[in-house]
């Protein structure tokens, strides 16, 4: 077997297709329907909606196959995704990338493989819509116009999943998705023994810039500080928008003075945005930051509401600050 010639930007790709929470969630009819759709259509026995994970392909909807996942390095998928085209093998067994495939050689012996990329806003693939036959053939324009278009419509429902846990404006998951993501973080600390740490963090002073500058300064505003925020943290960890003023992120395998460590640099980076930005008004925050301790605090909603009252203290603390500073 021939691994694909390239993965670029795969680090960018996996954090997209996290961020989605789709893998490993039950069948939906809005995906199945697509599949049998296909396989109907193109006379096929099999055929998949398959998500390209870390190293694993794993199927969204399937129909032809009881598996629900294979290897990712036998996927036929893997080198789907890294072309903006259809990968087309009229057969397998003439092909150098795959003649000695398992899934080739053995069950459910793959002859025939068509796949069309599955693309989301930001230009990650993250798996593709694929009909797959036991008989050598080839597809005509026609049909491979027929595929672009069925896999355009498994986008649109990627792209509805993707609506349902991520905030448009700020493109950070939003309260749903960041729960979900982040108590799979926390599950997989535990069961390491790694640290975590939740942030939570108040911008001051939210409601005098929509008073004063207006609605879309607000906006502005967050989207800043969410750009801010992507950039001061690592990909691995989980970063989301709770609404209003509220932005939250859960570090993992980070020790408490690896997050203070952040926090400052976060508060420098800011500073001199303030400074060079002159837009009437700087953007500043309060944190609450607490400590993932399976044995006293288990759960994200445990977590949110003690560093909830953490990040009350710091803005009260600052405030004491600001007053005591100008007497």
């Amino acid at each position: 077997m021939q691994p694909p010639a390239n993965r670029e930007n795969e680090s960018t790709r996996i954090s997209t297709l996290r961020a989605l929470n789709i893998l490993d969630t039950v069948p939906e009819e809005r995906f199945d329907r697509l599949t049998r759709l296909a396989k109907r259509l193109f006379g096929v026995p099999i055929a998949l909606v398959s998500i390209i994970d870390v190293d694993r392909q794993w199927f969204k909807s399937c129909v032809g196959l009881t598996a629900t996942e294979t290897p990712r390095e036998i996927s036929f998928c893997d080198h789907a995704i890294h072309s903006d085209g259809i990968l087309e093998v009229p057969d397998a067994l003439l092909d150098q990338r795959f003649f000695d495939n398992p899934l080739v050689t053995d069950s459910p012996s793959i002859r025939f493989y068509a796949g069309c990329p599955l693309k989301v806003a930001n230009g990650s693939r993250l798996g593709t819509l694929c009909v797959i036959d036991v008989q050598p053939r080839s597809l005509d324009e026609e049909e491979r116009q027929l595929l672009r278009d069925l896999a355009r419509m498994a986008e649109q429902e990627i792209a509805a999943v993707q609506l349902a846990t991520m905030d448009e404006l700020t493109m950070l998951s939003n309260r749903r998705g960041f729960e979900a993501l982040a108590q799979h973080g926390l599950s997989v600390c535990k069961r390491l023994g790694k640290p975590a740490s939740i942030l939570l963090f108040d911008l001051n002073d939210f409601k005098q810039v929509n008073d004063t500058f207006g609605h879309a300064e607000g906006d502005r505003a967050l989207e800043t500080f969410a750009v801010v925020l992507r950039e001061a943290f690592r990909e691995s960890d989980v970063i989301g928008w709770l609404g209003g003023d509220e932005f939250v992120v859960l570090l993992t395998d980070a020790h408490e003075g690896e997050a203070l460590t952040v926090v400052e640099r976060l508060r420098a980076v800011l500073a001199a945005l303030n400074s060079e930005a002159r837009r009437g008004y700087d953007i500043r925050f309060s944190v609450g930051q607490i400590e993932y301790d399976p044995s006293r605090r288990e759960t994200i909603a445990q977590l949110f509401a003690e560093s909830d009252s953490a990040m009350y203290a710091d803005k009260l603390a600052q405030k004491s600050h600001i007053k005591i500073s100008r007497s």
